[in-house]
Order: structure tokens, then C-alpha cells, then sequence
């Protein structure tokens, strides 16, 4: 869901269905009729008089299919959510403990479709762009919703806590929390930098454009619009998150392999640093050859398996 989502962004293709309906939206245009009928709305939108005037309409086909994706799989995740967990409610099955937060993961899914919906709004006023304040919220609710999910499952398949054991084992604990905040943080920024499309500016690897820090990141006034307006901030922000983690991961690892730890805790490490290698290696690739959409998606899934794997190591050391 998180890729077909980073898909649609960067395909343009989120505010092709310019109206939201749970229910009769779930069907697509049947007919040629139909299919006028959808185009028409999307010619009234600022992104079509702006950006795509003279689409035809199998190209508006083209982007219409990825949102119309985007959204059926919503729709399907609800239905092989809900389904399943009304049954084991009505059978008791559900274990102690475990009723509320999973409906509360279910309500969390309907608050984010309104969220992609609350979103798409703001690309259908004026200015054919979405709130980059809006795109993060929406991914970052939809991270939530992952970590809420993941967190029941790996309670409910490794209830015994192996706890950490001495002061090392608690240092390992604390730097595994520091890190999945930190990669908490790094997709908040990767979404204010999908948001304005500073993927596309400063091209170039360690460097900026020749600078460590670019002079244009403090060129907006007043200061604080920078770190939500301005590609050279939002982008430094993003590369000075890959940084920090760059250095902090392989501490932890290290930390973790001098503890006393169980091997579920061992093996969580070892693949945290390698998957950090991977996603820098994505991140790196999807700069240098400006967004190309396939390294691009691979970077989004890359980013949901590094929190994954953090979140994990958290979960293990509790």
C-alpha cells in the first residue's frame, strides 16, 4: 500500500479522481460515457488547466488507474481486516487484552482514508500540488497503522520478553529506541521532501551542488519557513538524518553483539545494518539519477522495511 501510494505521487497521478466516495467509488467507469464523465471533472481541475491541458483521455487513463489502485486497495486492506476480526470477536477467539487495539487499527485505517482524502483537497483549489504538511501526515499515519500492526503480531508470536540484562543491555535498549526515533524522523522529512519535490535540486553525492551546507538554507524569511518551504533545507534535514544513522546503527549493533541478548535480538541488529546499507545505497541512487520511478519506490519500501526492523528491535528489547 505505501508503495503503490509513493507510486501514485510520482506518477502525478493523486488528483485524477478529484471526488471521494467509499462506496460507489469502488467500482471504476464501465462505459465510454462514464469514462467522459470522469475526464470532464478532471479537466475543472487547476492540475489539468495548468499542468496536463490537452491530455487525452487515454492518458488520463494512465494516471486515473494507479489512484484508482491506490484506493481499492484501501478498500480491500479494510475488508480483510474487518471481516476476519468480526468473526474471531463473535467467536471469542480473540485473546484477552487484544479487542481494542486491534479496532482501534481498524478506525486508524478510516481515519486514513479521510486523511488521503483531506489531502487530495488541497491539490484541487489552486495550486495543482498537495500539501506537503498533508503528504506527511498521510504517510506518516499510514507508518503508524504498519507499527501498530507489527507490534500486535510480534506480541502475539513472541509473548516472552527477553528483556535486557545488566547495564549493557539497557544501553542497548536506549540506543534502539534513539534509532527508531530517528528513522521515525526520517520519514517525516522524506515526506516534506516528496512534498516539494526536493528529490529534483542538489543532485550530487556527499556534496551539495559543491557545498556541505548549501548557502540557500536560510534564504526564506522568516527563519522557520526553511525547514518546510525551502529544497535545500528539507533535503539537508533528510541527508543529515542518513548521517546520524549511519553512525548510530553500527553502534548499536556493536552495543548489542557485547550484551548478554537473546539471538532474536542478535539477528535483528545484523539485519538493521544491512538494510540501512541498502536503503542509504537506494537513497544515494535515486539522487544522483534525479527520481527515476523505479529506484524511487524501491527507496519508499526500503524505508518501511528499516522501520520495520528498528521497530523490532525496540519490541525485542522491551
Amino acid at each position: 500500500m505505501v508503495v503503490v501510494g509513493g507510486v501514485t505521487r510520482l506518477t502525478h497521478s493523486g488528483l485524477s479522481i478529484v471526488e471521494w466516495q467509499p462506496i460507489v467509488g469502488t467500482l471504476p467507469p464501465l462505459n465510454d460515457a462514464q469514462w467522459q464523465e470522469t475526464f470532464g471533472k478532471y479537466k475543472l481541475t487547476p492540475e489539468y488547466r495548468l499542468v496536463n491541458a490537452g491530455m487525452s483521455l487515454a492518458e488520463f487513463k494512465g494516471i486515473f488507474w494507479w489512484e484508482y489502485f491506490h484506493r481499492l486497495l484501501g478498500r480491500l486492506i479494510g475488508f480483510a481486516f474487518l471481516v476476519p476480526f468480526v468473526v474471531f470477536a463473535v467467536r471469542r477467539r480473540i485473546p484477552p487484552g487484544w479487542g481494542w487495539p486491534l479496532a482501534g487499527v481498524f478506525v486508524l485505517g478510516g481515519l486514513q482514508g479521510a486523511m488521503g482524502w483531506y489531502m487530495v483537497k488541497s491539490g484541487l483549489v489552486d495550486d495543482p500540488r498537495v500539501s506537503q504538511f498533508r503528504l506527511t501526515a498521510h504517510l506518516g499515519l499510514a507508518f503508524l497503522i504498519f507499527a501498530a500492526m507489527q507490534w500486535i503480531a510480534m506480541s502475539l508470536l513472541a509473548p516472552s520478553r527477553g528483556g535486557p540484562r545488566g547495564a549493557a543491555g539497557h544501553s542497548a535498549r536506549a540506543w534502539a529506541i534513539g534509532v527508531f526515533a530517528l528513522v521515525v524522523s526520517m520519514v517525516l522529512t522524506g515526506g516534506l521532501v516528496a512534498g516539494i519535490r526536493a528529490g529534483f535540486a542538489y543532485n550530487t553525492f556527499p556534496l551539495m551542488n559543491g557545498a556541505i551546507v548549501p548557502p540557500e538554507i536560510l534564504m526564506i524569511e522568516p527563519w522557520w519557513r526553511n525547514f518546510f518551504w525551502n529544497m535545500a533545507t528539507v533535503q539537508f534535514d533528510h541527508r543529515l538524518g542518513a548521517w546520524l544513522l549511519a553512525f548510530l546503527v553500527p553502534v548499536l549493533w556493536w552495543k548489542v553483539r557485547g550484551a548478554d541478548l537473546a539471538p532474536r535480538v542478535r539477528l535483528g541488529a545484523n539485519l538493521l545494518l544491512a538494510m540501512l546499507v541498502v536503503q542509504v545505497a537506494l537513497g544515494i541512487a535515486t539522487l544522483l539519477l534525479v527520481v527515476p520511478l523505479a529506484l524511487a519506490a524501491a527507496h519508499q519500501a526500503g524505508a518501511v522495511v528499516l522501520f520495520a526492523l528498528a521497530l523490532h528491535l525496540v519490541h525485542a528489547l522491551r
